[in-house]
């Protein structure tokens, strides 16, 4: 029954901030801790540290809290590392993301390289190879390298990271939203506003939360542009995205 209960709550906190447009930060933490109890008590080190990653993610993309999201990170790595090198090597890429979010270059270059470790060692035994994806270690060090106001390194990541997923997915407009971020921190309306509309036209059909988080953010940098027309397409866009 615990086990059940760690795997459904889990996945009900998911689903609820997926729901939320990742808006429900407390419900879906709540979930999570539940699924950690849950797992905690059926000594599932694969259920834990997966539960302890999603509640990074609130913690990192929700309410902005890169310390919180470093303890739940770490802990989730040390509780899958001889487990699942899948759990193991995202929570070390979140972790890394953390460390950038706090402006730590170096913290964040160690836990990329314990991450790129990790994935390396994943075979098809490992319990978690079914949330694994190749893009994962790209998307997630092209986000690093934009928290470090490194774009030129950010968008060849990113880059890479797109090619790397063949379908549409949720994934795909928060690459193309931070894709936007690092061309206007380069000063490339044009790119940027490009990357915009296909983001755009990925959450149209997807509703990313993340995606969608990420298109605004890059809207409200492009304010000393606001004037161009190809930003003003963008915002008419995103308003009409927000319609009901």
């Amino acid at each position: 029954m615990a086990a059940a209960v760690a795997e459904s709550a889990t996945l009900m906190g998911q689903l609820v901030w997926d729901a939320s447009q990742r808006r429900d930060h407390v419900a879906s933490a709540a979930y999570f801790d539940h699924a950690i109890s849950a797992a905690r008590e059926t000594r599932d080190p694969v259920a834990e540290a997966n539960a302890l990653l999603r509640k990074s993610y609130v913690a990192l993309y929700g309410t902005r809290q890169p310390n919180a999201g470093l303890v739940l990170t770490t802990r989730a790595a040390a509780v899958s590392h001889n487990d699942s090198h899948v759990i193991a090597g995202l929570a070390q890429l979140h972790r890394a993301e953390a460390h950038a979010m706090l402006g730590q270059a170096g913290d964040c270059s160690d836990a990329l390289g314990a991450a790129e470790g990790h994935f390396a060692a994943v075979d098809a035994r490992d319990p978690a190879t079914d949330i694994f994806c190749p893009s994962h270690y790209t998307r997630l060090a092209g986000s690093c390298w934009l928290s470090l106001n490194k774009p030129d390194q950010a968008v060849p990541a990113l880059e890479n990271a797109r090619q790397l997923i063949a379908a549409r997915r949720k994934s795909t407009a928060v690459i193309l939203g931070n894709l936007a971020l690092a061309s206007i921190l380069q000063r490339d309306v044009d790119a940027a506003t490009s990357y915009l509309h296909q983001a755009i036209d990925v959450i149209e059909r997807t509703r990313a939360g993340g995606g969608l988080n990420l298109a605004f953010a890059a809207a409200r940098q492009l304010r000393p542009w606001r004037d161009e027309p190809s930003v003003q397409d963008v915002n008419d866009r995103l308003l009409t995205l927000m319609s009901p």
